[in-house]
């Protein structure tokens, strides 16, 4: 698909550095994706929720027409909302979104694990629509150890990442363990820590030594540990800068020093469902 850096799962390579679309307005996300794709990334991420796929789709199709990109060389990802995982609603819904997008979309995730309808009824239409090509292939979104464990274990099919919040205010050990023994992935969301990494010194401090932003820093963290980052921005400029990662090398002491700054409160968005709870990392 592409030449830049990718992790193979299932026989998926998936380009470790993407462009997210959380929060774009259509005329943002449309213009972003164009943009993002001509400076170089190939993977975007959206979802259902977002309320964007249709601009998304566009973007994917500005490129297309302008001669940055073939369409099989973009991975694209949407995810399945949690109102929608009974059978029927989880089947129209990703014919919604194959429609919104203009595209079959390459990954399609369960964007949070919901105690009801049971996992197996959910799992089981997952895979269905995989089987009827609405999908390439298939994976869960914001799923513990536990419960990514579990909805493997129901599906036929390989769960090829499991996409949660992930930067250096977060310890995730577990979760990473848990991918590597299910021959999964983990993608991170919201990787810059909503911009927090931004004023963090050790990363400021590293970033000099390589001529680089925190924020490259820690993109190039995340790359160097096999975890798929999708950075959001609505500036070219910063864009730009998220994929200027690709020239430079973390030392392991400089890889230890980042996940140092890792705190039992460093999580950002908590909207897991009362019936789960989160890996323990400390204590």
């Amino acid at each position: 698909m592409t030449d830049q850096p990718a992790i193979t799962v299932d026989g998926h390579a998936i380009p470790l550095l993407g462009f997210g679309t959380w929060m774009l307005e259509p005329d943002d996300a449309r213009r972003m994706v164009a943009e993002a794709l001509r400076i170089g990334y190939r993977h975007i991420d959206t979802a259902w929720l977002y309320r964007n796929e249709a601009a998304v789709g566009d973007g994917i199709r500005d490129a297309v027409q302008a001669g940055h990109v073939r369409r099989e060389d973009v991975w694209l990802t949407t995810k399945v909302w949690v109102d929608h995982f009974q059978r029927d609603a989880l089947l129209r819904q990703t014919r919604e979104s194959v429609a919104n997008l203009g595209f079959t979309p390459d990954l399609l995730l369960l964007h949070w694990p919901k105690a009801e309808p049971s996992f197996e009824e959910t799992l089981g239409a997952l895979n269905e629509a995989q089987a009827e090509g609405l999908t390439r292939a298939i994976g869960v979104s914001n799923f513990p150890s536990a419960e990514f464990r579990q909805a493997q274990a129901l599906s036929p099919a390989r769960l090829i990442t499991n996409q949660v919040e992930y930067h250096p205010y977060l310890k995730l050990s577990k979760l990473k363990a848990a991918a590597r023994e299910l021959g999964s992935s983990i993608t991170a969301w919201s990787p810059l820590a909503q911009g927090k990494i931004a004023d963090e010194e050790t990363l400021i401090q590293i970033g000099r030594i390589h001529g680089k932003t925190p924020g490259q820093v820690t993109l190039r963290w995340l790359i160097q540990q096999d975890v798929v980052a999708i950075p959001r921005t609505a500036k070219v400029s910063r864009a730009e800068e998220n994929f200027d990662i690709f020239d430079f090398i973390l030392t392991p002491e400089e890889m230890d020093r980042i996940h140092a700054l890792a705190t039992p409160d460093g999580r950002i968005g908590d909207w897991i469902d009362p019936a789960f709870q989160w890996d323990q990392e400390w204590g």
